[in-house]
């Protein structure tokens, strides 16, 4: 009885039939520009990871991602072409999100969820964050108050950045974020 495999159960292990390799690439894509429109439709923050529950999320979708592009049964070659799909898929729209036009109907624009203080509920509903998110931040940045804080911006990565109200804010930090006017007239 020998431990080592013989030569076909250790192909089909580690190599792929060529009629799989369009496959794995199609679902490759397709599960990378889904994932795009979602995050799209959900927003940035279905990424971020703040509490124990987002990092099992996060770990779902990879799974379910990983599961869709591997196929039936998963072998190294179709994990290469796979990865090799998603790479090649994110310079392409790397530099497809260059081009002016369709830079804002790709990416998810930085927004002002917290301005002087005050909450802009508007804007906490249109990308899922809450209260306590905002609360979250600024306690991870050891601010005791909302009230010194200047703004709080959910960036398009998702994560929250917090201007204390003592900080001067240069116009250019704020180019293209959403709810600025919040910021520069607190009226």
């Amino acid at each position: 009885m020998s431990i080592m495999p013989d030569t076909e159960t250790l192909i089909a292990a580690l190599g792929i039939e060529p009629w799989r390799i369009p496959i794995v690439v199609f679902s490759a894509i397709a599960i990378y520009v889904a994932f795009l429109l979602f995050v799209k439709l959900f927003g940035a923050r279905v990424l971020a990871v703040t509490s124990s529950f987002d990092v099992v999320v996060t770990i779902m979708f990879g799974a379910v991602a990983g599961r869709v592009i591997l196929g039936h049964p998963p072998t190294l070659a179709a994990g290469v072409i796979g990865l090799f799909t998603l790479m090649a898929a994110e310079a392409v729209f790397g530099t497809v999100r260059e081009w002016r036009g369709l830079r804002r109907a790709l990416e998810t624009r930085a927004v002002v969820v917290l301005a002087h203080g005050r909450l802009i509920d508007l804007h906490l509903r249109r990308v899922h964050v809450t209260e306590a998110d905002i609360m979250a931040a600024l306690r991870h940045r050891g601010i005791a108050s909302p009230d010194l804080v200047q703004c709080v911006i959910l960036e398009p990565t998702g994560s929250l950045s917090v201007i204390p109200a003592d900080t001067p804010i240069d116009p250019r930090v704020l180019d293209g974020v959403r709810g600025a006017e919040h910021v520069t007239d607190p009226g």
